[in-house]
């Protein structure tokens, strides 16, 4: 997600950093810095001296963040609050992108003034983040045409997974609002731009199981969705807990912005037209 802010910006004719932790950044000048280490924080926002600080970085392996607790507060609670300070004592506005996993999963379609309820650690530390900053941005399952820094995601996982012939199992019981990248960096730096407070959930519009998600982008694709096995989340070998139905009301940022969340049909069509 932060690549494709940080081009969307560029292309808009904004001074654009770009921080890193070890791979520089091929957008943007790279500033360096540890979401570990307050310091280091306070020392990069002082060197770039923001307007505006989109905050993106994050501890984000689900299984990970439950197995080491101790990292995933540091990183996704401390580091927030270090870089929040940092950019109120350079009086620039802060905007954090969150999850869905702030939510049990109980019901779907949560509006931002839903009462968040994560069932995993992953879920509770971006929540606890969320109170640092002027504006938070909730995304769920964000996918686009390039892998972030050789990360693949959802949606190149299961194109290049299909493309070698491979079955895949996905499972039919879990739902959400699969994110197309590009559309969300246009909302994010909107909501920024403009300098919006509070909470926007900013993913796609369109509530789906992972397994039929995956149909409609193996049909969009040409590829063959016979591939692709139906499982359920009790075959799934998690470290952590997952919501069941974690799926984002956008109505809010459908009816506030100018960039509107897209549908599905729509965004695997842009998918497509950036792959290609």
């Amino acid at each position: 997600m932060g690549c494709s802010i940080a081009e969307l910006a560029s292309k808009r004719g904004c001074e654009v950093f770009s921080g890193y932790a070890e791979h520089p950044p091929e957008v943007g000048e790279g500033i360096k810095y540890d979401l570990t280490d307050a310091e280091s924080i306070a020392r990069a926002v002082k060197t770039s001296d923001p307007d505006i600080i989109i905050h993106t970085a994050a501890l984000t392996d689900v299984d990970k963040c439950e197995t080491d607790k101790d990292l995933a507060y540091k990183i996704n609670v401390l580091g927030t609050k270090a870089l929040a300070e940092a950019a109120k004592e350079a009086g620039a506005f802060t905007l954090y992108t969150s999850t869905d996993y702030v939510f049990d999963g109980s019901r779907g379609m949560y509006k931002e003034d839903d009462q968040p309820n994560p069932v995993n650690y992953y879920g509770q530390t971006k929540l606890l983040g969320e109170k640092f900053c002027n504006s938070v941005a909730r995304a769920c399952v964000i996918y686009g045409a390039k892998p972030a820094r050789g990360k693949t995601n959802f949606a190149l996982w299961i194109i290049e997974s299909l493309r070698k012939g491979q079955k895949i199992k996905l499972v039919t019981d879990q739902y959400v609002t699969p994110t197309l990248n590009t559309n969300l960096a246009e909302m994010a730096l909107e909501v920024a731009e403009r300098k919006l407070p509070g909470i926007y959930h900013l993913s796609g519009a369109t509530r789906i199981s992972r397994y039929d998600y995956a149909v409609y982008l193996a049909m969009a694709s040409g590829l063959d969705e016979g591939l692709i096995i139906k499982s359920g989340t009790r075959d799934m070998k998690w470290s952590a807990l997952r919501p069941l139905d974690s799926s984002l009301d956008t109505s809010k940022a459908a009816a506030s912005l100018s960039a509107k969340p897209l549908p599905l049909r729509e965004a695997l069509k842009a998918l497509i037209s950036e792959l290609s």
